[in-house]
């Protein structure tokens, strides 16, 4: 279980207890992989307390705040299990089946979440716009975070990515589970959140099969969540045509042997959720 944290003292102990709760429940054999991003205040130290009680948490500090991208990037290679995957300090995914997402590895290469919580619409004149959504059947663009403001970021990111790379993932900023040592051998080129866009597309042109199952957002309850500020959606809109043009335009990605997609199938775990 990988996770990064920076300036997380409010939510880095409750995270750290919740996250051996549920391995614990899940799993015989497994780690807790932490990178702290140079953090400024107490969640570096609240993390090596914990650290006294769970000896299967690893700790690594980043020497400056390189911030998502590579904070992710570094939490891959650092882990030794066989399967990873992770979950946001603010744990802002419901993974309360978890084990029957890592069942779903003996089947297929990857699994995939996809959010499925609706979003609240408060204000009046972006309703039009969510009903349109709706209507092109992309229901899942409307359950992607706690407020509609930050649903449209995340809108606007999926498609770009859809439209650009060609990959009919239905998300990709979730939690996703792989193979450590497939993950582990791809070439990542982005700094910013598109690395976990970056992995599934690298996966799919590979050839590999991936499952979604539904896995649905949890509204932050007390931090600050850093993904959506400006800088940060910069950076990764950057990324996203930098290495579009590089890929696709140049055609430096090599061959594509195109992989298969497993729809989620609701009903399918609702019966026997």
């Amino acid at each position: 279980m990988l996770c990064w944290a920076y300036n997380e003292e409010d939510s880095i102990g409750e995270y750290l207890e919740r996250a051996t709760e549920m391995m614990d429940s899940a799993v015989e054999d497994y780690e807790i992989v932490l990178i702290d991003d140079c953090s400024t205040d107490r969640t570096n130290e609240i993390a090596r307390t914990f650290q006294e009680k769970n000896r299967r948490l690893k700790i690594f500090r980043n020497e400056q705040n390189l911030n998502v991208g590579i904070s992710s990037r570094r939490a891959i290679q650092r882990a030794s299990k066989e399967f990873l995957f992770w979950q946001t300090i603010d744990w802002s995914y419901d993974i309360a089946h978890l084990r029957r997402y890592l069942e779903c590895l003996k089947s297929y290469d990857i699994v995939q979440g996809v959010r499925r919580r609706p979003v609240e619409v408060k204000i009046r004149f972006l309703k039009p716009f969510v009903a349109l959504v709706r209507l092109l059947g992309m229901k899942h663009l409307t359950r992607r975070s706690d407020t509609v403001q930050k649903a449209l970021v995340s809108i606007i990111n999926y498609l770009l990515i859809r439209l650009l790379f060609k990959v009919p993932l239905s998300d990709f900023q979730n939690v996703t589970f792989y193979p450590t040592k497939w993950i582990q051998s791809v070439q990542y080129e982005a700094r910013s959140s598109f690395a976990n866009p970056e992995g599934l597309i690298k996966s799919y042109w590979s050839g590999l099969s991936i499952k979604e199952v539904p896995i649905s957002f949890i509204p932050r309850s007390q931090g600050a969540a850093k993904g959506t500020r400006i800088k940060a959606i910069s950076a990764s809109v950057k990324d996203i045509f930098r290495l579009w043009f590089s890929w696709v335009v140049l055609g430096r990605r090599g061959s594509v042997k195109k992989g298969k997609i497993y729809r989620l199938n609701p009903a399918e775990w609702e019966e026997t959720a």
